[in-house]
């Protein structure tokens, strides 16, 4: 397997954050000038980026797949292949951080939201627990990194232009930023009066590197909220939050329906696509990348050895 780098913007919880540590948020206008300045160019991103949204039908119970998925993609991107935007959703499911895996009693815990139907991942970019359902919309763009280049500054305030772009057609107010008492929380989340609606991520493999970000589009972000600490209240035994865990508390997260009126997951994810044609010429796949099933199965299989262990 490829060495590769976790580098995570919603925070990981060894302290060892992707983003810079700031005291006042930052407007999505300004990081948009910044990214498109330190690229260069009039766009942030590169010139021939495809899009594929699966539907929703389509994916797998088992949240691995849609992360073994990008997995594969990104060395395909390293290889040569065009860069690509993955927007997917999941029915119900919970993926934790490697850290959170550690805690004393994660395997119960996970266990006993497997029995009550929700898929459980540990989830390779690293961060902590994040609640998926179909609310929720995860946004993944996989870049060339040839030169292996580390940029993470500017890597992250193009993923918050683009987050923040998408829901501007309903809200100016979008601000990166870390909100105290958040789930997976990070030095750019991304808030609409002082409550998160998105966390984002980075994963580096060799040539080639994921931005990803959790959207909680539709629905309450309470109801999120209060499945993370669920999940960490069961997993922490004795441990108490801070350190060993987030402490995720009340009113702290939103979702687009509830900071900023976004109709449906459909329709923020649609605003997305928009977005990414207009600032990037991006087209748009009618058929997502073949990738070989037994290829993802085993991929899938060798991650979960890799990072659902003791």
């Amino acid at each position: 397997m490829e060495k590769d780098r976790l580098i995570e913007g919603t925070g990981d919880m060894d302290g060892k954050k992707g983003g810079h540590a700031s005291d006042t948020a930052e407007s999505f206008e300004t990081i948009d000038k910044e990214a498109q300045s330190e690229n260069g160019r009039g766009s942030a991103w590169p010139a021939g980026i495809r899009i594929w949204t699966p539907p929703l039908e389509s994916m797998p119970e088992d949240v691995m797949f849609p992360l073994a998925w990008e997995e594969m993609m990104c060395r395909r991107v390293g290889e040569g292949e065009a860069p690509i935007m993955h927007i997917w959703r999941h029915p119900y499911a919970l993926t934790i951080g490697m850290r959170d895996r550690r805690l004393p009693r994660a395997p119960q815990a996970m266990d006993k939201l497997r029995r009550e139907g929700c898929s459980v991942a540990v989830r390779v970019s690293g961060g902590a627990a994040v609640p998926l359902d179909e609310g929720v919309v995860n946004v993944s763009i996989i870049l060339p990194n040839p030169d292996r280049k580390l940029e993470l500054h500017g890597d992250f305030e193009r993923m918050v232009s683009l987050i923040a772009g998408a829901a501007s057609p309903w809200t100016s107010e979008a601000k990166a930023g870390e909100i105290a008492g958040a789930f997976c929380p990070g030095d750019y989340d991304v808030s609409v009066n002082g409550r998160k609606f998105c966390g984002i991520a980075q994963r580096r493999q060799t040539k080639a590197y994921i931005l990803t970000a959790f959207v909680i589009a539709e629905g309450g972000g309470e109801e999120r909220r209060r499945l993370a600490r669920e999940f960490y209240d069961e997993a922490s035994g004795i441990l108490s939050p801070g350190q060993a865990y987030p402490d995720v508390r009340e009113g702290s997260m939103g979702s687009l329906d509830e900071l900023a009126g976004v109709p449906s997951a459909e329709a923020y994810m649609a605003s997305l696509v928009e977005w990414m044609i207009d600032q990037a010429g991006a087209s748009v796949l009618s058929a997502g990348p073949e990738l070989p099933l037994d290829e993802l199965d085993r991929l899938s299989a060798e991650l979960k050895a890799r990072y659902d262990r003791d």
